[in-house]
């Protein structure tokens, strides 16, 4: 499985299998494209972007034409992961903040560790946390697509 972190010019994503990292980062969206286009993966897990009501920018309307731009070429469904729910999953709370989740997932990984004794979640930063929590709540929900 691949899940994504959508963003305006770039994208983090985990490759995760079986309750592994496999494969992270954060790249520009036509590169993250080009691996979907190029790889076939047992699925694609996105965060969508959800409207709570709230004025929004040009970035917010531009990420939501790379999700598009994603989910056309990828080569097997892909399913649409609302923030609130994977909050809700991993710390039962709407109010979970990015440091609570980084923490959960700490929590089921191990610590990050260092560049001599690297944890399961060593190199992992900003957006890529995001993508991870996709992951692990896609992976273990297995809902059926929409």
């Amino acid at each position: 499985m691949i899940a994504l972190d959508p963003g305006t010019t770039h994208s983090a994503f985990v490759q995760f299998d079986s309750g592994l990292i496999v494969d992270h980062g954060h790249l520009p969206n036509a590169e993250i494209r080009q691996i979907l286009i190029g790889r076939e993966y047992t699925s694609v897990a996105c965060e969508m972007i959800a409207s709570y009501g709230m004025a929004v920018g040009a970035s917010t309307f531009e990420t939501c034409v790379w999700i598009g731009r994603f989910i056309e070429v990828a080569r097997t469904p892909v399913r649409l992961c609302y923030r609130k729910d994977v909050k809700m999953y991993l710390c039962g709370s709407m109010r979970a903040k990015d440091a609570n989740i980084r923490q959960r997932l700490i929590d089921i990984f191990g610590p990050q560790g260092t560049k001599k004794n690297p944890g399961g979640t060593y190199g992992i930063k900003s957006h890529t946390w995001a993508a991870l929590a996709v992951a692990v709540y896609a992976a273990e929900t297995n809902e059926k697509y929409k």
